[in-house]
């Protein structure tokens, strides 16, 4: 059995990933923290999926800042946990 303990994404969908990412910054500040076409012009989950899934370049953009996010508010959870 191939297990993924230190993976990040295991069990997590690209379009969960940029569901996420747009309730937390919105697609005017997704597109300015990540410059591509598909987040600053006529902004779409199904255009962003459609394009991610065929450009690795920017789905690893899209990915290392869904870690990036996620970590931040699991660190700004547990300061507020332990005050």
């Amino acid at each position: 059995m191939n297990q993924q303990v230190n993976n990040p994404l295991h069990g997590i969908t690209l379009e969960m990933i940029i569901n996420h990412l747009v309730a937390y910054y919105g697609w005017s500040q997704l597109g300015q923290l990540i410059e591509i076409r598909c987040f600053n012009f006529e902004p779409s989950v199904k255009s962003s999926l459609k394009f991610l899934r065929k450009t690795p370049w920017a789905r690893q953009k899209v990915e290392e800042l869904y870690i990036k996010t996620v970590r931040e508010i699991e660190r700004k959870s547990n300061v507020h946990e332990t005050k």
